[in-house]
């Protein structure tokens, strides 16, 4: 069970960091392209699962173990997402978030925003920015853009999976 959880784990990981460092490096950091990359990633959650199931348990899974196990491959996928925007902030020298509230600020002057709305928005962006330094509150801060996607794809995944008749093993010969 560890060796499937760290296997299929490592490869979501792999992917959702992958995509991530691509979206922001050709400017499509978009939450959509974001969390569609989350959900495409984490789709070994359920691959996970079915092939401990299959192979591990002759074809049947209870709600619990089969949550446990996605659950054991998503918080790897999220350590991975969490450890690759670190890598991408490093090699950026942490530019992300005076660009970030640059662009806000921007946005907010082009879609017409009175000079008091934008100096109150410019302090709540020195604000976040102020914590945003703090390792381990960015750190959490990017395990929760992830987590709410992994429960989601963990829970279905058991709850399909706990039934042998979907998508049974298929045996050879």
């Amino acid at each position: 069970m560890f060796r499937i959880i760290a296997v299929y784990g490592l490869i979501a990981g792999a992917i959702v960091a992958a995509a991530m460092v691509a979206s922001m490096a050709i400017g499509a950091h978009s939450m959509v392209v974001g969390y569609l990359s989350m959900l495409v990633a984490l789709t070994m959650v359920f691959v996970g699962i079915k092939k401990y199931r299959d192979d591990q348990l002759g074809g049947v899974i209870g709600f619990w173990p089969a949550a446990g196990v996605g659950l054991g491959i998503s918080a790897v996928a999220s350590l991975c997402y969490a450890v690759g925007w670190e890598v991408y902030l490093y090699s950026t020298d942490y530019s992300f978030m005076a660009d970030y509230a640059n662009s806000i600020i921007a946005s907010a002057k082009e879609n017409g925003a009175s000079s008091a709305e934008i100096a109150k928005m410019q302090a709540d962006m020195d604000g976040f920015a102020k914590s945003y330094e703090n390792p381990v509150y960015r750190f959490l801060i990017t395990l929760s853009e992830i987590a709410p996607v992994a429960i989601l794809v963990t829970l279905l995944s058991a709850a399909l999976l706990r039934n042998r008749r979907f998508l049974p093993a298929r045996t050879v010969g």
